[in-house]
């Protein structure tokens, strides 16, 4: 389940907040934000869970992931599906005080894509786009939670979150690509080739345009923008650590996007507290 490295739970967390700050105006139901925050907590979970079983016979061969237990063999696939199962209907149990026809149909759709994701990079030239719709879709499940409806402004935001994902995850990618090559796996950062960095920066701007967009259509006061500013400058920090695409910074930037999803977050709060 990997809740000893969060930072899984943090990037599935962070746009899931925003939409449902922007959702309620600053004024989410307390009710539904509390589903969702422990909802998170167990499809991320589930997620790595799933992903574990459909890479369990690649991750012995790759350096950063050969200890991970059903690689090294320390529980069995039974087992490990089993506890999918187990997280994946504790989240829907979870959601049922709460949901609405459309809800429940946005969650199996959420289920699907969290199943599912693990095995796009057999076949997906850039399998993270398809991470960035499963790890965003907690933004219209936010919004038809808090108004039984997904406006366009919800769409837009999954769009914003796709190339965050992206992003983050090509600097992910770019750490294992000497191993994703050897074994086979598909991955932006091998798609990308040598326009990989310049790649990372244009969804990295891409994000940050379509969350201003998003921004200007709700009105948003100027603290919204100066944590879109403050983004776009963890953004440019992140262009100094992978340049070089060595292992460790590379993996060192994957890692500091929880604060380019913080930023945007405290943005979108005090937008509202000042509105």
């Amino acid at each position: 389940m990997r809740l000893d490295k969060p930072i899984g739970i943090l990037l599935l967390a962070w746009p899931t907040l925003w939409a449902l700050w922007l959702s309620a105006d600053g004024r989410p139901d307390w009710l539904i934000l509390l589903v969702f925050s422990l909802g998170t907590v167990l499809m991320r979970s589930a997620g790595c869970v799933i992903n574990d079983y459909a890479d369990r016979d690649f991750d012995p061969h790759v350096e950063r992931t050969r200890n991970r237990p059903l690689a090294a063999g320390k529980v069995s696939t039974r087992e490990a599906l089993l506890l999918a199962a187990g997280l994946a209907l504790l989240a829907l149990l979870l959601i049922l005080p709460i949901a609405s026809p459309l809800l429940l149909e946005l969650a199996v759709v959420a289920a699907f894509l969290a199943a599912s994701y693990p095995f796009t990079k057999r076949f997906f030239a850039i399998p993270q786009a398809y991470l960035g719709i499963a790890f965003g879709f907690g933004i219209p499940m936010a919004y038809a939670a808090q108004l039984g409806e997904v406006p366009a402004a919800g769409w837009w935001l999954l769009a914003a979150n796709i190339f965050w994902a992206v992003a983050y995850d090509t600097e992910y990618a770019m750490v294992d690509r000497p191993d994703d090559l050897k074994i086979g796996i598909k991955t932006s950062a091998i798609t990308f080739g040598k326009y990989d960095v310049a790649a990372v920066m244009a969804c990295y701007a891409a994000t940050l345009a379509l969350l201003g967009h998003v921004g200007s259509q709700a009105q948003l006061a100027w603290p919204f923008y100066v944590g879109l500013a403050i983004a776009a400058g963890i953004a440019g920090y992140h262009w100094t650590l992978i340049r070089g695409r060595e292992r460790a910074p590379c993996f060192k930037a994957f890692l500091h996007n929880n604060w380019f999803g913080a930023s945007v977050f405290a943005g979108i709060v005090l937008a509202y507290l000042l509105k």
